[in-house]
C-alpha cells in the first residue's frame, strides 16, 4: 500500500466558500496539479539530459559513434 502524507495550503475565506459551493474538493486538485507538475519537471529533466547527450555525440562524430556502437555490440 502507498503511503501518503498530509499537504496543505493556504486560502483566503472567499476562494474556500467558492469551493464549497462547487462542490470542489481541494485536496483532489492539489493531488492532481502535483502529478502534473512533477511530471512536466521530469520530462523537461529528460530533455535537459538528452540535449547534452547529443551535444556530446556531435563533438564525438558519427563515424566514431557507429564504431563504437557497432564494437560495443560485438563484445555482447
Amino acid at each position: 500500500m502507498t503511503r501518503r502524507v498530509t499537504v496543505s495550503a493556504r486560502i483566503d475565506a472567499e476562494l474556500r466558500r467558492k469551493l464549497r459551493e462547487l462542490g470542489i474538493k481541494p485536496s483532489e486538485v492539489i493531488r492532481k496539479v502535483l502529478e502534473r507538475e512533477v511530471e512536466e519537471r521530469l520530462k523537461l529533466q529528460l530533455f535537459e539530459k538528452v540535449e547534452r547527450a547529443s551535444k556530446i555525440i556531435m563533438k564525438v562524430g558519427k563515424d566514431a559513434w557507429i564504431r563504437a556502437t557497432r564494437e560495443s555490440g560485438e563484445e555482447r
